[in-house]
């Protein structure tokens, strides 16, 4: 008898290894990115993530579970990465913000075995100033910023340049970016200054500028501007090329939204990453990869609006088709990008004019 039931004890034993050995514990992926800047599943589009859920199990015979959450600026990124207070996989910052994090240890170089799909990003995009040895990011996006605004409340003689955003006319109805990274680049490109100038005279001159700019700004905006513009609740506001025709497609009946590129302005290119935070590595680098890859790098162009370096959307007829007219200022004639990007875009600033930069910002917003 005690035989019988030493066999048996074993023999479930047994039968309870075969089936938990047979059955991986869930994968984890967080993915911080910016708002409304993925195919998310809504109004029958691409759900990204759940598809890289289900590709990934079928792929892997693996269950993974991406928590995907978002962020406002650069800045509101980088202070969550730099507290080590939270851990993310992939990130997808600016390009200036890559340098500086790169800089700061908070990247870990990619192992692009892993990122096949980096053979589709075109050649202009890469080696530039923030990534020079393509080692920390893949670009995801790109794009240039522009002014929007209400042709139903804009006369057309005041648009063109930066000064639709300090004009008097329109005071209460203009929206300013409530970060000091690109707020202050509308003074500066305004005034004829370097974006990445080493003279605090010159911030200063900037900072008087936005000083001045104060009393005729309705609010400082970053993902808030797309209500306040699709609704008329304000007319005028500078923003990401894209995201102009996400508001377009949302404005009310009453609103008549356009938009145009000032002389001078910032081009930007915004890549995905990995943090030093990152608990699982080889999988941001498989998710990096599927983003890559034609039916979800489609998809995400089509939902954002977005231009992008990726040489399997660009060249697809459907995307081409489906985005139409708005192709002409997503790809605009630039001659060379990265000659105009050189010339124009955001540097990395050194941690004494940052901290001046800072500084001026929070007495802009304090006057």
């Amino acid at each position: 008898m005690k035989k019988i039931v030493t066999l048996l004890a074993a023999l479930v034993l047994l039968m309870l290894c075969l089936t938990g050995c047979g059955k991986k514990d869930t994968l984890t992926l967080n993915v911080y990115n910016w708002g409304e800047y993925i195919s998310d599943g809504s109004e029958g589009s691409f759900d990204t993530v759940r598809e890289f859920e289900k590709w990934y199990e079928k792929t892997y015979n693996q269950k993974v579970t991406v928590n995907y959450s978002t962020f406002a600026s650069n800045e509101d990124m980088y202070n969550k990465i730099s507290s080590g207070a939270v851990s993310y996989d992939v990130i997808v910052p600016s390009d200036y913000m890559i340098a500086r994090m790169a800089q700061e240890g908070l990247l870990l170089p990619l192992n692009f075995d892993n990122i096949p799909n980096y053979q589709y990003i075109d050649e202009t995009f890469k080696g530039l100033y923030y990534d020079p040895q393509n080692q920390y990011s893949v670009p995801y996006t790109y794009g240039i910023v522009g002014v929007i605004y209400d042709a139903n409340v804009v006369d057309a003689a005041d648009i063109g340049s930066w000064d639709l955003m300090w004009n008097q006319k329109y005071a209460g109805q203009i929206l300013q970016f409530n970060n000091s990274r690109d707020a202050f680049g509308t003074a500066m490109y305004k005034l004829g200054l370097d974006v990445n100038t080493s003279n605090k005279a010159d911030w200063d001159l900037a900072y008087e500028e936005l000083v001045a700019q104060r009393p005729m700004v309705y609010s400082y905006v970053m993902d808030e501007i797309y209500n306040m513009m699709e609704s008329g609740e304000a007319a005028i506001g500078a923003y990401y090329a894209g995201d102009y025709f996400t508001m377009v497609d949302a404005q009310a009946e009453n609103v008549d939204l356009q938009f145009y590129y000032p002389e001078r302005t910032n081009l930007y290119v915004d890549a995905m990453c990995i943090p030093s935070c990152a608990q699982n590595k080889e999988l941001a680098e498989i998710f990096i990869n599927y983003m890559l890859s034609e039916e979800p790098a489609v998809a995400n162009a089509l939902y954002t609006y977005y231009a992008t370096p990726n040489s399997v959307v660009y060249t697809n007829e459907g995307y081409i088709e489906e985005m139409g007219d708005a192709m002409e200022i997503l790809y605009p004639n630039l001659g060379s990008f990265a000659e105009a990007y050189n010339r124009e875009a955001y540097r990395n600033l050194d941690a004494d004019m940052l901290n001046y930069l800072n500084t001026l910002w929070e007495n802009v917003k304090i006057n």
